[in-house]
């Protein structure tokens, strides 16, 4: 059968109008062959804005004590959520590609490395100058519940702690007007950006690019461990070795949930513990820094547990290897690390537990509970820049 020209005409127009569509709605995606992600992450719920929810079982429980310190039935404090998928997905793309350090050969995943919970394996990281840091990584997992982040708690936000380490000299080492040159190059970045920021004229600016990155982080939930399973009524979820740990870990001898408080297992708070510094390394003093207190002189934020038996070694400056050497500096005794001459006002509560070695174990059994990667983000095969991650 023959098509007429009038027929043809129509029949082009209407594939021209189809293609313009497609172009229209991610003209970058296009050309590029990248696109966001139009769904919430795993806990998530999408509501009318276009927003992501958290939802989890702690959201029926009504208090953040409730049992007392250490009680099962806690709820967690308020989750910075509210960021579209698209938001969160480009923040993943950003997160894995090396186009954020000034050299680009360093991601944010270098040093939040998804297999090493989100940390690194160091006891000090290594910018992308080759400069070792004064401190190790902290773990990522569940930081969109955090009212302050890095060890000295100098960032108020998600986006506070995503400027440092992109700006610093001994991280990522870039600096603002280098980092926007070297996204608008990305063929991807600009269209990327459009779509996750749809209201803004200018997409690809510094701000975008942090909540971005605040977004992706704010993603990475880990609240299904055996230790939650349990708190939510099985009963068989932990073993006997880890029920015998939990229950030295609650005890008013050992003290440990006073600090790192269930479900987040962190306070929030700053401590100084005394904590003993690497062979031939200064005090560092921490939050004194922060707050400009005498008093915070060696002073950290109290980590979460979340995942810690995967993120060794130990303490902000790696100090310890093993669970089971950080578990022991616990029991040895106030201040039994600081050095004669060193004045810290330690923590009130460090004392002298005198823990078995039998019961340190089962604490080191109970924290291996609290590990769980079963939301772990997917990792992009490839990143927009084309560098290697």
């Amino acid at each position: 059968m023959m098509i007429g020209p009038s027929r043809q005409s129509d029949r082009k127009a209407k594939v021209l109008f189809g293609l313009w569509a497609v172009l229209l709605i991610s003209p970058y995606a296009w050309a590029s062959g990248f696109s966001l992600n139009d769904q919430c992450p795993p806990s998530f719920a999408l509501d009318s804005n276009n927003q992501c929810q958290l939802r989890n079982l702690y959201q029926f429980y009504n208090s953040l004590q409730d049992q007392g310190l250490g009680g099962l039935k806690t709820a967690l404090p308020n989750h910075r959520d509210g960021f579209s998928p698209q938001q969160i997905d480009l923040g993943r793309l950003l997160f894995f590609d090396p186009v954020l350090s000034g050299n680009k050969d360093l991601s944010c995943a270098n040093c939040h490395n998804p297999a090493l919970g989100f940390s690194d394996g160091m006891a000090r990281s290594v910018g992308a100058s080759g400069q070792v840091h004064s401190r190790s990584a902290p773990t990522l997992w569940n930081s969109a519940f955090l009212k302050s982040l890095l060890w000295d708690a100098r960032a108020n936000t998600l986006e506070q702690q995503a400027l440092g380490p992109l700006f610093s000299e001994i991280e990522m080492g870039n600096n603002p007007e280098q980092l926007l040159a070297n996204l608008n190059q990305v063929e991807a970045y600009p269209g990327l950006f459009a779509q996750a920021f749809p209201s803004s004229e200018d997409a690809l600016v510094i701000a975008n690019i942090t909540t971005a990155l605040a977004a992706f982080q704010s993603s990475l939930i880990s609240l299904n461990s055996p230790y939650d399973r349990y708190a939510h009524g099985d009963s068989k979820a932990l073993n006997p070795d880890q029920l015998e740990g939990l229950n030295v870990f609650r005890s008013f001898v050992a003290r440990c949930s006073q600090c790192h408080t269930p479900p987040l297992f962190t306070n929030q708070q700053v401590a100084v513990i005394g904590t003993p510094e690497p062979e031939g390394m200064a005090r560092d003093i921490g939050a004194q820094a922060t707050f400009g207190a005498e008093r915070l002189r060696g002073g950290f934020k109290v980590p979460t547990l979340r995942n810690i038996a995967l993120t060794a070694p130990y303490m902000h400056s790696g100090r310890f290897a093993t669970l089971r050497e950080a578990t022991e500096f616990y029991t040895k005794g106030r201040g039994h690390a600081v050095p004669e001459g060193e004045e810290l006002l330690l923590h009130w509560h460090i004392s002298e537990p005198n823990l078995t070695a039998t019961e340190l174990d089962r604490l080191v059994d109970f924290m291996g509970a609290l590990s769980d990667e079963s939301f772990m983000p997917k990792i992009p095969e490839q990143v927009p820049s084309g560098l290697l991650h």
